[in-house]
């Protein structure tokens, strides 16, 4: 099944009690018994619902991974992975990441004798440096949150393999559509469903899909024994957001290389992160395992500082200036005052985050509109 057919029907059951073409949002929280322990599949909606399980089926098969987990929001997901560890176990994690990330990982389970690298993944050698016995997971954004770096998920995963360490990998930036690192030898893979997967900026929920049957235990478990699990109302929504993917996808990017390079050409743009120009660094990695270069883009303006960033981003019309990303509406953000701002200043700014860059998150708009907004705000 391709690809563009998987979004519509893969891992889908017609409802086998009516036939509903959807299913059915099975707002309930418990099952009738004809004895105890006697039940259909279902008992208690922590543990299952099928509303849940027909999206859970829908992101393993996208993702090409057999098991597929849903919690109400990506940090869920994430803080899931990391309940796999154990106190003095170790994380290698990519710097530029998700200020949540980092903020889950450095606020709360360092407390609980966690120990995490954050370093730069460009130059995937670099990673052994940092690994050790007790060192139990490798956790990469690629592309990375919000200074588009590419990280080589095939390197990585030679790397974990030798090592016998888990590998996990936030796909949320360039989505099934265009990078699939289970394929690639990655172990879990991670989504903000809130973003391009719901693709409508109406839901909250996380994602995380594996291959192997007894990690996928352990996170099931996980899972129904911590409860972040999303109500069926929300599963609908996502389950509908995801056969809509691949064509709201193509629009992404085609709007995105456009705004890229027109950001580029811009007299007053002093740097444009968008993994599809061959100058950005790791280019041909990129190239290599996506499909596309996605929608998501940062910039900076030439002598530009924080009051000229908010002036911008205060001024665009069409662009929302808003958190989250991946919708089918535009929007704009300042990462060092909104979705980084729990990463102190100077190791943000290491990375690249500094109070003048902008981020876009590119939709589905007409891009002469979009082109003509951007223009008005940047002057």
């Amino acid at each position: 099944m391709k690809f563009n057919t998987k979004t519509i029907h893969g891992g889908q059951k017609h409802d086998p009690a009516y036939g509903a073409v959807m299913p059915p949002i099975y707002q309930t929280s418990t099952y009738a018994q004809t004895t105890p322990g006697g039940h259909k599949g279902f008992e208690y909606s922590r543990t299952h619902n099928p509303t849940r399980k027909a999206l859970e089926d829908s992101f393993a098969s996208i993702e090409n991974g057999k098991f597929g987990l849903a919690f109400g929001s990506g940090l869920a997901a994430i803080d899931a992975v990391i309940k796999l560890l154990k106190p003095g176990d170790e994380v290698v994690s990519t710097n530029d990441l998700y200020g949540g990330t980092y903020r889950l990982f450095t606020k709360i389970f360092e407390d609980f004798g966690i120990k995490f690298h954050f370093i730069g993944m460009e130059n995937a050698d670099k990673v052994e440096d940092y690994v050790n016995e007790n060192t139990k997971l490798i956790w990469v954004e690629t592309p990375t949150n919000p200074m588009m770096n590419i990280i080589d998920i095939k390197a990585i995963a030679a790397i974990s393999k030798t090592h016998n360490i888990l590998l996990a990998v936030d796909n949320t930036f360039a989505t099934p559509y265009l990078q699939r690192p289970l394929d690639l030898g990655a172990d879990i893979v991670m989504h903000s469903a809130t973003k391009y997967l719901g693709g409508h900026s109406d839901v909250v929920m996380g994602a995380l899909i594996v291959k192997d049957s007894t990690l996928a235990e352990r996170l099931y478990f996980i899972q129904n024994a911590s409860g972040a699990v999303c109500g069926p109302q929300d599963s609908f929504l996502v389950l509908r957001g995801i056969k809509t993917l691949h064509i709201r996808m193509q629009r992404h990017c085609e709007n995105g290389e456009a705004i890229a390079k027109y950001l580029k050409n811009h007299p007053k743009i002093e740097k444009v992160y968008w993994p599809g120009f061959e100058d950005h660094p790791n280019h041909e990695i990129a190239k290599a395992q996506m499909d596309g270069f996605g929608g998501m883009i940062s910039f900076v303006t030439k002598g530009s500082d924080y009051d000229s960033a908010i002036k911008i981003v205060e001024n665009l019309k069409f662009f929302t200036l808003a958190e989250s990303l991946g919708g089918v509406e535009s929007l704009a953000g300042h990462p060092a005052s909104m979705t980084h701002a729990s990463i102190p200043k100077e190791e943000r700014e290491k990375t690249g985050v500094v109070d003048s860059l902008i981020r876009l998150s590119v939709g589905i708009e007409d891009i002469n509109d979009l082109i003509a907004d951007l223009e008005q705000a940047i002057g």
